[in-house]
């Protein structure tokens, strides 16, 4: 039964009604362009799930260098050709593979960093930043938003990194690979980047599985190098850098938390994407650098930066996913330069290392 809704109230002709609001502006009538642009940014998703569904089938591994039909693919990945057709049309309006004469299709320059095989494959990545958790808690950025906090908790009833290990042991595995293809490649673009003249020592604070110590002792024979990090990382540190690999004799693995303290006394600290907890986390790593270091020493971060990028869509993207699943942030260039400048660091300079990374260069002070 419905309930009638009271009758308004006669207003006094002694008080007189309040002048109404002024009123907003007329909308302008969008643009073709800008109403098609906006069309294909809400259809987003289609377009991710569609770069999942080709990396979960393969189909950049089963295309070799020669265009093949659709029929040949299908067969290759166990797929039906119909709805196979449809995903690679869908795929190629964005560059991801190209259709030929014929029925045909074609790599592309997109498509090639799909194969498990490429030098620099985006294979796990492209896996990891579509897994399952993720279309459930992508819904929730306006309540992630509106709190400050991450949401992870409240859909899954833990943190997202005892989650992944306790719950979620095949995405776990995904994200082990997709961080160890990006950590290589960013290891390397390091190691040509810095300057190593007059440094002898270099300690990777919460460096993962070492790529990057192991990457600066091979290009420098006299280096030595410490990794140091939690010890469930250490453990499976890069096999160069363990008792019997190619680099052991010149290498230290230092089990610890750098929010806690940074056991090491080394010319150069290398600090690559970890600043991405709360500020307090991060003040507490950088105070840790200051005491174990000795004066003049060098202190270079290392992170990806939500502005002055030209990656800026990829990584403000970044800076989303961390507000929803750890609660962390990406860095602008003036937050960084904040948090360094209070913590005692004198920076020196700031210059991109490859398109996604920029390296905060700075020195202990005396």
């Amino acid at each position: 039964m419905t309930t009638a809704q009271p009758t308004a109230r006669r207003r006094s002709t002694a008080q007189p009604a309040p002048p109404p609001a002024t009123a907003a502006p007329a909308a302008q009538p969008a643009s073709p362009q800008a109403a098609m642009r906006l069309r294909e940014l809400v259809f987003g998703a289609a377009c991710a799930a569609a770069v999942r569904a080709a990396a979960s089938l393969g189909v950049a591994d089963a295309l070799g260098e020669q265009p093949a039909t659709v029929e040949e693919l299908a067969a290759a990945v166990h797929a039906e050709p119909r709805p196979l057709r449809r995903l690679l049309r869908a795929l190629s309006c964005y560059g991801v593979f190209t259709e030929t004469d014929g029925d045909r299709y074609a790599h592309t320059d997109m498509s090639r960093q799909l194969r498990q095989d490429a030098p620099n494959t985006l294979h796990h990545i492209a896996l990891w930043c579509t897994e399952p958790w993720t279309w459930q808690a992508w819904p929730r950025l306006d309540e992630a938003v509106r709190t400050g906090r991450n949401i992870f908790p409240d859909l899954f009833g833990k943190e997202f990194f005892d989650y992944l290990h306790d719950d979620a042991g095949d995405s776990a595995r995904v994200f082990n690979q997709a961080m160890t293809s990006s950590s290589r490649q960013s290891a390397a673009d390091l190691a040509a980047f810095l300057d190593l003249d007059g440094v002898s020592s270099v300690v990777d604070i919460g460096g993962g599985q070492g790529h990057v110590v192991a990457s600066l002792l091979e290009k420098h024979p006299a280096l030595h190098g410490t990794l140091l990090d939690l010890p469930q990382v250490v453990a499976h540190a890069d096999a160069r850098l363990q008792p019997g690999g190619a680099l052991a004799d010149r290498a230290r693995l230092v089990p610890g938390d750098c929010r806690v303290d940074i056991p090491v006394r080394a010319d150069l600290y290398i600090i690559k994407n970890i600043l991405e907890w709360d500020d307090e986390s991060t003040r507490r790593t950088l105070r840790n650098v200051l005491a174990a270091a000795r004066p003049g020493a060098r202190v270079v971060v290392v992170e990806n930066l939500v502005d002055d990028s030209p990656s800026m869509r990829f990584t403000t993207a970044m800076d989303l996913m961390l507000l929803l699943n750890v609660g962390g942030a990406k860095h602008s260039r003036e937050s960084m330069l904040a948090l360094m400048t209070e913590a005692g660091l004198l920076v020196q300079d700031v210059r991109p290392v490859n398109p996604y990374l920029h390296a905060f260069e700075s020195i202990v002070p005396s």
